[in-house]
């Protein structure tokens, strides 16, 4: 994208980029789940139309579609970010649910710029806000906050970024757990980059394993400033994922 765009955005005041990787997981930089540290130009503005699921074990899932995310370089070094998604969730037999999900806010601050022999680094605490109806399995039912940390160095065109951090979530049946990520993607030309990331989150629930993912995808730039986004991936480690984000990317400011 314009300037790694995908991984511009930012979760919750934050959360699964709009989504969740399940009811109460959150997605990260799009289309990855690792996040990077670089932040919307300052009073430039983007906008993602995505979707993005996450399927576990064949028999629950959590799907945010159509969904929406709205970043703004509020100040120099500094964006703010919201995510606003319709949420369809199904369980081990029990009717599929459809309705409006939790919502994303966020801020995310660069604190280290990149030089030749350092990467740059920055936060992006978010918060998911319990709008969705939780006995619908809409929502989480209380708010819960994810506190990351996320590095970027480029060399070329290859980028590569990495990080984590932990997520505060005090609703019932649920627990506090760390999460980390690396990614590695290619510039293959001035349109496409394709890249790949591991990521790992301890468990989040009581009967819950956390898990380790193999994810894949890239970006497609019809122009500097649209773009496709995609991704795909399944578990190696823990509980049974299988998680995937497609998203309509635009990007516009002064």
């Amino acid at each position: 994208m314009p300037t790694s765009p995908p991984s511009r955005v930012w979760r919750p005041l934050l959360a699964f980029a709009a989504l969740l990787l399940s009811a109460a997981r959150g997605w990260a930089g799009p289309p990855f789940l690792t996040d990077d540290p670089v932040p919307v130009d300052h009073r430039h503005w983007e906008f993602y139309l995505f979707g993005a699921g996450d399927h576990a074990d064949l028999r629950d899932y959590s799907v945010a579609a159509p969904a929406a995310e709205l970043n703004y370089g509020a100040f120099p070094e500094t964006q703010l970010h919201v995510v606003a998604p319709l949420t369809t969730a199904g369980a081990d037999g029990a009717p599929t649910e459809t309705g409006y999900g939790d919502t994303e806010l966020g801020v995310k601050y660069r604190f280290v710029h990149e030089t030749a022999r350092r990467p740059q680094a920055g936060v992006f605490p978010m918060a998911e806000l319990p709008t969705g109806n939780s006995s619908l399995g809409l929502g989480n039912g209380r708010a819960w906050f994810r506190l990351p940390v996320w590095m970027q160095k480029s060399r070329g065109p290859w980028t590569s970024y990495w990080g984590g951090g932990a997520v505060l979530n005090s609703a019932p049946g649920r627990r506090d757990y760390p999460f980390g990520g690396w990614l590695l993607q290619r510039d293959l030309s001035g349109k496409l980059t394709l890249g790949g990331e591991v990521f790992a989150q301890g468990a989040d629930a009581a009967d819950d394993r956390g898990y380790a993912v193999l994810n894949f995808g890239g970006y497609y730039n019809f122009t500097p400033d649209v773009s496709l986004l995609f991704s795909a991936g399944h578990s190696v480690a823990g509980d049974n994922h299988a998680i995937w984000y497609l998203a309509f990317y635009s990007t516009w400011g002064p």
